[in-house]
């Protein structure tokens, strides 16, 4: 079920609400034990299916959807986990394809809570945090997959990996997405400590599919492989994008893959990037469904790729005039988004809508796209986290003069604004990034003002 407007609607909402009341996802507790405690009380759900685990910086959505479509359209009862969402919370625990329904989310919430609050109170005890919004809701979703059942679960890491809540599981197969410098107040400030960290969801027996790294991240990657000895299977040396052309409303791909060669793929993502992560989520399935060896059926592969979905990730969300909604949130997301512009759309002017949380790199990215901008509309998401709109206006101009920037109020206004402003010229594009909060506050903007009808 994917109604959010039935019966349970409102004991779907009290469920959230009640996650909310947590410690939030922007100060993640670095501990796995109490995760553990409450699994271990429930009867470890964790244990009731088979785990394809995905960490990276930039990527891992994008990735986990391509690796449960096109499981899914094997024939495989899926759970996917991913975050943060977009519009809706239900988004993050995915049945089948589809958001939890309110009623599932209501009922595992009531199975779960009493031994939340058991743990709650032995944290409390011993003086430390109660068990924080990420890992209540990491609780949740090995609960809610257990429930359903599903045959293998899809699972994004929520920051880093060796201390992230999801890591209470035993992933069988390790996956990652480009690394690169992201939340280093947390992670590290060099790309090999950040790799350290994500290494950690490597385990004993696992098999590890990765994208091509830096080489400090591989190395990273590589020594925590072998220290668990674990294969690797690596991007451009066992599997690689072999072929890449621009299609009407995406890509075709060629891949070469562990087993097999893969060609004319349609991909319906725009993006280099989303190619490359096609080719990481083949190699993951080709490593779950036979270790390498044997190649994908040519159907389901074809009917995962072309009904993949991944939401705010170069989205069109509006014609008329036309508005893309993508989520990137660091510099690296900002490059992939400025290569994919220059080579999927044809624009002669294009205005960035611009708002970034506190805790990103708003001078990388801003540095990156301020080159493509005709104007760059400055806003604040709806988050206590946002970088305040002057506050981040100043830093934009005294990045890039003050020429291209316009400071906002408020979300609305600023895209707006943009949208009159790419009416009153022709070939003007609009394009909403910086953050994953305000990537939903759009898609929901659009959706209610019906800009795909314009």
């Amino acid at each position: 079920m994917s109604d959010f407007d039935d019966d349970f609607a409102e004991q779907g909402q009290a469920v959230y609400e009640a996650l909310l009341a947590r410690t939030g996802e922007a100060a993640p507790q670095p501990r796995l034990e109490p995760t553990r405690r409450v699994l271990d009380l429930l009867g470890d759900p964790q244990r009731a299916f088979p785990i394809i685990q995905l960490t990276g910086t930039n990527g891992k959505t994008s990735t986990s959807r391509l690796i449960e479509s096109i499981l899914r359209a094997y024939g495989l009862r899926t759970g996917l986990f991913t975050s943060p969402h977009l519009v809706r919370f239900n988004e993050r625990i995915v049945l089948d394809g589809e958001p939890i329904s309110n009623e599932a989310l209501a009922r595992n919430w009531a199975d779960i809570e009493p031994y939340v609050q058991m743990v709650d109170a032995e944290l409390e005890q011993a003086g430390e945090v109660p068990l924080t919004f990420f890992e209540v809701l990491t609780v949740l979703a090995y609960a809610s997959f257990a429930d359903a059942p599903i045959d293998v679960g899809v699972i994004e890491v929520g920051m880093g990996g060796e201390w992230d809540s999801t890591n209470v599981a035993d992933a069988q197969i390790a996956v990652f997405t480009p690394i690169d410098l992201d939340h280093v107040a947390r992670l590290g400030s060099t790309i090999a400590e950040i790799a350290r960290t994500k290494a950690g969801i490597i385990k004993p027996a696992a098999t590890v599919v990765t994208a091509a790294q830096h080489p400090d991240a591989l190395a990273e990657i590589r020594k925590a492989a072998e220290r668990d000895e674990a294969p690797i299977v690596a991007q451009d040396v066992d599997f690689a994008l072999t072929a890449d052309h621009v299609a009407v409303g995406g890509q075709v791909l060629s891949v070469r893959g562990r087993a097999g060669e893969y060609t004319d793929l349609y991909l319906p993502l725009y993006g280099d990037h989303q190619g490359q992560n096609a080719a990481v989520a083949i190699a993951a399935v080709e490593t779950f469904l036979g270790n390498g060896s044997q190649p994908l059926a040519n159907d389901p592969l074809v009917e995962g790729l072309s009904e993949v979905l991944s939401p705010g990730r170069l989205q069109l969300v509006g014609i008329e005039p036309t508005v893309l909604v993508d989520a990137a949130h660091n510099p690296h997301g900002a490059r992939a988004l400025a290569a994919a512009l220059g080579k999927y759309f044809d624009f002669a002017e294009t205005v960035f809508v611009i708002g970034v949380l506190g805790d990103k790199d708003a001078e990388g990215i801003l540095s990156v796209l301020a080159p493509l901008a005709a104007r760059i509309h400055i806003t604040a998401p709806s988050s206590e986290r946002s970088i305040p709109v002057d506050e981040l206006a100043d830093r934009a101009t005294a990045l890039v003069g003050p020429g291209l920037i316009y400071p906002f109020d408020s979300t609305e206004e600023a895209v707006f604004a943009a949208r009159d402003w790419a009416n009153e010229g022709s070939s003007r594009l609009v394009v909403v990034t910086g953050s994953v909060v305000l990537a939903g506050e759009i898609l929901d903007l659009a959706e209610a003002e019906e800009w795909k009808k314009a």
